[in-house]
């Protein structure tokens, strides 16, 4: 797995915030069932290679992280959370980030009055520590991921299982992998994940 410098990448929180989600359609399928690269690799065969140019403006074009999430609907509460934690710029930097991003189902399961109480002025340390647990330095895709620990941004470290059909974070379901951002990659995950402090 690749390994990234998480020192320096907790010097630049201060200077970037969390992106949002383009507007992409969520399926309840595996993770390895979201991704199709041969058709991909294909489709890029028969287009033929990009001049540098055409390229560096699609990249341009592309939306960030947070403006994913926040054109679709199955991400209000994350997009609500992101901004109350004061995350929104440095996830729409040009830091590329990895999301394990929950969908409003995923919010909603948490205990009563959890959200609320996170979502207070006076909670915000708290909801950024749960956030960043979310999301891993640098743009890691499905298929670079290996079964083990893997330290989050927060800190602590997530638990990925790879297995044949399905992808699990902390036992959270990958339910769409893969998503493309100009400044990172989102994976859709059916729970919120909560780091050790947060547990206890």
């Amino acid at each position: 797995m690749t390994v990234y410098s998480f020192a320096k990448l907790r010097k630049s929180l201060s200077i970037v915030t969390l992106t949002s989600l383009a507007a992409l359609p969520l399926f309840a399928l595996p993770a390895y069932a979201c991704t199709d690269r041969a058709q991909n690799a294909s489709q890029q065969a028969v287009a033929g290679p990009k001049h540098a140019s055409q390229a560096t403006t699609a990249e341009q074009a592309a939306p960030t992280i947070v403006e994913i999430a926040a054109a679709n609907e199955s991400f209000t509460t994350l997009t609500a959370a992101i901004e109350a934690a004061g995350l929104t710029e440095v996830l729409n930097g040009e830091t590329p980030f990895t999301v394990f991003a929950p969908t409003d189902e995923a919010f909603a399961a948490l205990p009563e009055g959890t959200l609320e109480t996170l979502l207070e002025p006076e909670n915000r340390d708290q909801l950024v520590q749960i956030l960043t647990y979310h999301v891993v330095p640098g743009s890691v895709t499905s298929d670079q991921l290996s079964s083990g620990m893997v330290e989050t941004v927060a800190g602590p470290d997530i638990d990925v299982v790879v297995g044949d059909n399905a992808l699990t974070i902390n036992q959270a379901l990958v339910l769409q992998a893969d998503i493309p951002a100009n400044n990172g990659v989102i994976h859709v995950i059916d729970q919120v994940l909560l780091p050790p402090a947060a547990t206890e």
